[in-house]
């Protein structure tokens, strides 16, 4: 069973009903034993009481394995709403331990198994999909949408605007209604970053 970590003690984690599962790809799992990522997910919940889950992992299978732990030992699955992938590579692909991956690949990895859920890179990775690549992604894991930045990281982070739509979606389950607010709300950093989603 994986631990689910929250700041907001006074809530009991039975009374949580959103999750983030975050998923992020380090160079080796044996000698990263803290990341940022953590705790910015902290400071998520602390500040806007969104729980989530946080596993790294160094290769291809660690992902699947994370994957597969979520989705088959967590009974709070059903209320992940965000997959979030904080992973280094190119517009289509990603990297784990130097090997490339290209989002067909990951498709197929995630096959059927995210229904319902919006797959969310932050701008380690660019995100640049063409129209098939998006709905071939989109009709094999059953997932609601991908989004992420066609703006690569160069020294800004996208963390602060990930935790932004994170947010938002917990306030309203309406994806466009989120994109629109998060764009109303987060005007300059969702046009630097070039925020999209794909649906």
């Amino acid at each position: 069973m994986l631990e689910k970590r929250s700041l907001q003690q006074q809530e009991p984690l039975t009374e949580v009903d959103y999750f983030i599962y975050c998923l992020e790809g380090v160079a080796d799992i044996e000698t990263v034993t803290h990341t940022d990522t953590q705790q910015d997910l902290l400071q998520l919940a602390d500040t806007y009481g969104v729980a989530s889950i946080h596993k790294t992992c160094d290769t291809i299978e660690g992902l699947e394995d994370s994957l597969n732990a979520l989705i088959l030992d967590d009974h709070h699955f059903k209320d992940y709403e965000i997959i979030y992938l904080i992973m280094q590579g190119e517009s289509n692909t990603i990297c784990l331990n130097e090997y490339y991956y290209s989002i067909q690949e990951i498709a197929e990895i995630f096959e059927g198994r995210l229904t319902g859920k919006i797959l969310h890179f932050s701008n380690a990775k660019v995100l640049d999909l063409d129209e098939e690549e998006a709905q071939y992604f989109l009709d094999i894991t059953e997932a609601r949408a991908i989004s992420g930045y066609g703006n690569a990281y160069n020294g800004i982070s996208s963390a602060n605007l990930d935790k932004a739509f994170f947010y938002l979606f917990k306030e309203d389950d309406d994806m466009l209604a989120v994109v629109e607010d998060l764009h109303k709300k987060h005007y300059a950093a969702c046009k630097l970053l070039d925020f999209r989603l794909y649906y």
